[in-house]
């Protein structure tokens, strides 16, 4: 059996190729986590933890940190979560693989749901810096699409039912964990989750942390995004990160009449996939806005199939947080009550990410200063493909 960074390099960068492999492999369920899905699930939990209880994060220069005890009881409470979540999500696959014309074997849908996670668990090293969280959700979106092609492999599914066989066990995964959500808030906040059915088969889970929609009966429409993602994740698998320079070009002079202070341009990898990655921050007075560009390539597609999956609004005393589809784009915006802090995030149609955050800021301000950057004009540019 390869190493685990040779199995997860090859299951990033080759994925079908990956699953012949796995399918064929020997294993039990003990090897299988000892061995792969327990050092892997240990990412997200230390990275999380060392991001927010010892690194910490800035607002306004003040360096906000979780408490040690809460993040190391949050520490062990994700990570051993995310090892039941994996082992359900297998018990999930196998029973629904009769429905969508595929073979019941409880070794393989756990082999699929473990190697499934790779990218979500690799993507939780993003956690160690909270303004790269976006990153790891491209990551995690990244692993639907690990699961879409290893189910006709694994589990034998027909072809023509493997994207509808995704959107469910996708929207069962986005459902239990949920769940865990709530459960893992029993033991930090003093009220647990609730859940309630809509009508038109909608489906609400309140926490502590806000509420989150789920709409089951858009489950059809739900496959068919998903399919069109899928088509645009094998074509970018065999294409390159828009150009770095492509991006510096989208942020203009000045913004909201603010001059463009400080400009940065990066290439690199991220996941072992192109990423490219532009800068800048606007000055006038006491004000400053940081805009940020962010291509991650093959992973960036895979934010298509955010939209439809859900919205999500939290809020608490300081702090609100919603995140919404409109026009075939995914935004998101985070900010404190009393404006002193101000976040907004747009997945473009591309999955090209857009973010700006202020000090000091109305978020509906910084949402027009973000307008002021070409949404369409980044839509529009071309993945090179790989030479």
């Amino acid at each position: 059996m390869p190493s685990i960074i040779d199995r997860a390099k090859h299951l990033l960068l080759q994925p079908q190729q990956a699953w012949s492999t796995i399918e064929a492999e020997p294993t039990d369920t003990l090897s299988l986590f000892k061995g792969y899905v327990m050092p892997l699930a240990l990412i997200p939990a230390l990275c999380g933890f060392v991001g927010m209880s010892l690194i910490g994060f800035s607002v306004f220069g003040v360096s906000v940190r979780v408490p040690l005890v809460s993040g190391l009881v949050n520490m062990v409470l994700s990570y051993a979560l995310s090892l039941v979540g994996v082992f359900v999500l297998g018990l999930i696959i196998d029973a629904l693989a009769p429905t969508f014309g595929g073979q019941k074997s409880q070794i393989q849908a756990l082999k699929l749901a473990a190697y499934s996670m790779t990218a979500a668990f690799v993507g939780g090293v993003f956690t160690l810096l909270p303004a790269l969280s976006m990153l790891g959700l491209l990551a995690a979106l990244y692993s639907f699409y690990l699961l879409y092609t290893g189910l006709p492999v694994l589990m034998k599914s027909a072809p023509d039912k493997s994207l509808a066989y995704t959107a469910v066990v996708v929207v069962a995964a986005i459902v239990m964990g949920l769940l865990m959500m709530g459960v893992s808030s029993l033991f930090t906040r003093s009220h647990g989750p609730s859940v309630a059915l809509g009508g038109a088969g909608g489906m609400t889970v309140s926490t502590p942390s806000g509420k989150v929609s789920v709409d089951v009966a858009g489950l059809e429409a739900a496959s068919q995004k998903m399919q069109e993602a899928a088509r645009q994740m094998e074509k970018a698998q065999n294409s390159e990160a828009l150009p770095a320079q492509s991006l510096k070009a989208a942020l203009p002079q000045q913004l909201g009449g603010m001059p463009r202070t400080a400009l940065e341009v990066q290439d690199g990898a991220a996941l072992g996939l192109p990423t490219s990655h532009a800068s800048a921050t606007y000055t006038q007075g006491d004000r400053q806005v940081k805009v940020e560009i962010t291509d991650a390539g093959a992973l960036g597609q895979m934010a298509a199939m955010a939209a439809g999956m859900g919205q999500s609004e939290k809020e608490d005393e300081v702090r609100v947080e919603k995140t919404w589809q409109e026009g075939g784009r995914t935004l998101r915006q985070r900010y404190h009550k009393d404006n002193s802090h101000a976040e907004f995030d747009v997945v473009l149609k591309n999955g090209v990410v857009l973010s700006a955050r202020a000090d000091y800021m109305d978020v509906q301000a910084l949402q027009a200063l973000l307008a002021q950057v070409s949404w369409s004009g980044i839509e529009a540019l071309e993945r090179k493909a790989k030479s």
